[in-house]
C-alpha cells in the first residue's frame, strides 16, 4: 500500500515574513539558490539556542539540496564588535586570536551536530573595505551623516521603506532623530533610532581600530551583512535568515542599509527562526539554564540527540527545552537504529549518512512510495515534528509486514532509499543500537559461537548461527564481541 500523498509537492514551500505568506522557495536565476544566514559573534561557546537557529537552516538547506537544486550558502562571522573587544581584552589577548579560537570551537560544536559547512564564511574584519565602500555610498546617496567625533550613522526618517519586515509603521512607535544607537547591544523595540555605521575610535578600543574618511575607528554591527552578501550573493539574492529576534532593529537595519544603497529588493524571502526557551522560561546565564554543545555532553547526552531535540519542534514556533526531552530524542534515535540494524539484516540495506551520499540516493518526485507523507510535510513549510511523526508511523507499519513477510527485498531497497532521503534531509545519523536482552538460553547459544568463532572453528561456529536463525536471531560480529538481534516476526 503506497504511503505518497494524492498530490506530491516537488519544492519547498516556506513562510515569508516580509510578505506573512507562504512562498515557494525558488532561485532567481533558475541556477543557484543563494541564501544568507547572520551568524554568531565569536566571543564565547554559542549556546543551544543559536544552534537551534542553525540547524534549521541546516535542514532546510539540506530539504532544498534534496529538491535537486544547488545551493551558496553564506553566514557571516562578527568578529568586532563591543563584545569581543571587550571580552578579548579582558583576557589579555588580540582581537584576532581571541575570535579564532571561539571560531575554531564553533565549527567543531557544528561538526558535532552534523551542520554542513556553508560555502562561505566571512568575517567582519577582513571586510573592513568593502563596509567602507558601503558607508560612503550612503553618505553620497543622503541616506547617512558623519559626525564630529568621527562616526557616521543612517538617517532613518531618509528612508520610506523603514519598519517594513518588522511592521513598526503599523503600530504606535517612536521617531527620535537626534537620539542615536551606539551600542552594538542595544535592543529598543518600539524606537526608531539613528543607528551607527561607523564608530569613531574610543580609548576602550584599544588597538582595534581602522582608517576611513572619517577618521580611526570600527564599523558598527549592522553594517558588514549589507557588505558582506552583496559581495557574495548580489544586490538581490534569493533568502535571508536568522532569528526571530534579529527582526528588529538588525534586519530592518540591513534593509535599509542595503536598499538605500542599491536601489534594488534585498532578499526575496525572509526566513527567521523562533526563540528555544528552557524549562518553560528564557534561557539565560542568571538562571543557570544557558547550555552549551559541551554542558549536554558532560551530562552523558550526545551531539546527536541534542540535534534530533532542537529540529523536532517546528521553526514557528517556541521550543521548550528540557534534559528530559534528550531522554526521548535517544529512545527515538535507538527505535530508527533497530529499524535500520533490520533493514541491514534482512535486506542488506544501510542507511548512510554522510549528505554526499545521501544525494546520491535522493528520491525522485514521482517516486515515493512509503515515506512520501514525512517528505511532504518537510516541503510543506519544513514541518520537521509532522514528518517524524510520519517515519515512526510508517516503520511501525513495515515492521509488521517485515513479519509477515509480506513485503518484497526489492521494497525493502525502496524503503532504505525513501528513509535515507528523509533522515538526510533532518541531519539525523543512526547510532549504534541499544542491545537486545535476549533470553539466557540465546545467550548461551551465542556465548559458544562466539568462542568457536574466535577460535576459527568455522564449521561449529556456523552450525550454531544456523540454530540462533532458526530461533529467531541474528548475530552480527564485531571486532570485539557480537550481537544479537531478533528476527521480524520473533518475540523480543
Amino acid at each position: 500500500m503506497s504511503e505518497t500523498t494524492d498530490q506530491m509537492r516537488s519544492e519547498l514551500d516556506l513562510y515569508d515574513t516580509m510578505s506573512r505568506s507562504i512562498k515557494t522557495v525558488k532561485a532567481s536565476d533558475n541556477k543557484v539558490f543563494r541564501f544568507y544566514c547572520c551568524g554568531p559573534t565569536v566571543y564565547g561557546p554559542a549556546h543551544i539556542g543559536n544552534f537551534r537557529s542553525f540547524l534549521l537552516q541546516d535542514v532546510m538547506r539540506r530539504t532544498v539540496e534534496l529538491t535537486g537544486l544547488r545551493t551558496k550558502h553564506v553566514r557571516n562571522i562578527t568578529d568586532v564588535d563591543d563584545k569581543t573587544i571587550r571580552d578579548s581584552q579582558k583576557v589579555g589577548k588580540s582581537l584576532k586570536e581571541f575570535t579564532q579560537f571561539w571560531y575554531e570551537k564553533l565549527t567543531a560544536d557544528s561538526e558535532k551536530l552534523g551542520c554542513l559547512k556553508p560555502h562561505l564564511e566571512p568575517g567582519a574584519v577582513t571586510h573592513i573595505p568593502e563596509q567602507i565602500d558601503l558607508i560612503n555610498e550612503l553618505i553620497e546617496k543622503g541616506h547617512a551623516y558623519a559626525t564630529e567625533d568621527g562616526s557616521v550613522y543612517y538617517d532613518v526618517n531618509s528612508w520610506d521603506g523603514y519598519g517594513g519586515l518588522s511592521r513598526l509603521k503599523n503600530r504606535e512607535i517612536k521617531t527620535q532623530q537626534l537620539e542615536r544607537a551606539d551600542s552594538d547591544e542595544y535592543q529598543p523595540k518600539e524606537s526608531l533610532v539613528d543607528f551607527a555605521l561607523w564608530k569613531g575610535r574610543k580609548p576602550e578600543d584599544g588597538e582595534n581600530y581602522w582608517d576611513s574618511p572619517w577618521g580611526q575607528g570600527r564599523p558598527g554591527w549592522h553594517t558588514e551583512c549589507s557588505a558582506m552578501s552583496v559581495k557574495y550573493l548580489g544586490k538581490t539574492f534569493d533568502l535571508h535568515s536568522g532569528g526571530v529576534d534579529l527582526i528588529f532593529p538588525h534586519h530592518e537595519n540591513e534593509i535599509a542599509q542595503s536598499e538605500a544603497c542599491h536601489g534594488a529588493t534585498f532578499a526575496n524571502h525572509w526566513f527567521h527562526i523562533e526563540h528555544l526557551m528552557v524549562d518553560g522560561g528564557k534561557m539565560s546565564k542568571s538562571l543557570g539554564n544557558l547550555y552549551t554543545v559541551d554542558d549536554i555532553e558532560e551530562r552523558g547526552h550526545t551531539a546527536n540527540e541534542l540535534r534530533y531535540v532542537l529540529v523536532s519542534g517546528h521553526y514557528r514556533q517556541q521550543l521548550n527545552f528540557t534534559l528530559e526531552s534528550l531522554v526521548a530524542a535517544k529512545q527515538a534515535l535507538n527505535k530508527l537504529s533497530r529499524f535500520g540494524q533490520l533493514l541491514k539484516v534482512v535486506a542488506n540495506q544501510s542507511i548512510p549518512f554522510q549528505f554526499k551520499s545521501v544525494i546520491k540516493k535522493r528520491v525522485g518526485d514521482g517516486d515515493w512510495k512509503f515515506f512520501g507523507k514525512a517528505w511532504d510535510a518537510l516541503l510543506d513549510d519544513l514541518n520537521t515534528p509532522k514528518c517524524l511523526g510520519h517515519i515512526f508511523s510508517v516503520i511501525k507499519s513495515i515492521e509488521k509486514k517485515m513479519s509477515s513477510k509480506s513485503i518484497s527485498i526489492e521494497d525493502l531497497g525502496q524503503v532504505a532509499r525513501e528513509l535515507t532521503h528523509v533522515l538526510g534531509a533532518l541531519g539525523l545519523a543512526l547510532p549504534e543500537p541499544e542491545a537486545y536482552d535476549a533470553p539466557d538460553d540465546i545467550k548461551e547459544i551465542a556465548d559458544r559461537r562466539w568462542k568457536f568463532r574466535t577460535e576459527k572453528n568455522w564449521e561449529l561456529s556456523d552450525s550454531l548461527r544456523d540454530e540462533l536463525k532458526d530461533l529467531g536471531w541474528h548475530v552480527m560480529d564485531g571486532r570485539d564481541g557480537y550481537q544479537l538481534v531478533p528476527l521480524p516476526g520473533s518475540e523480543k
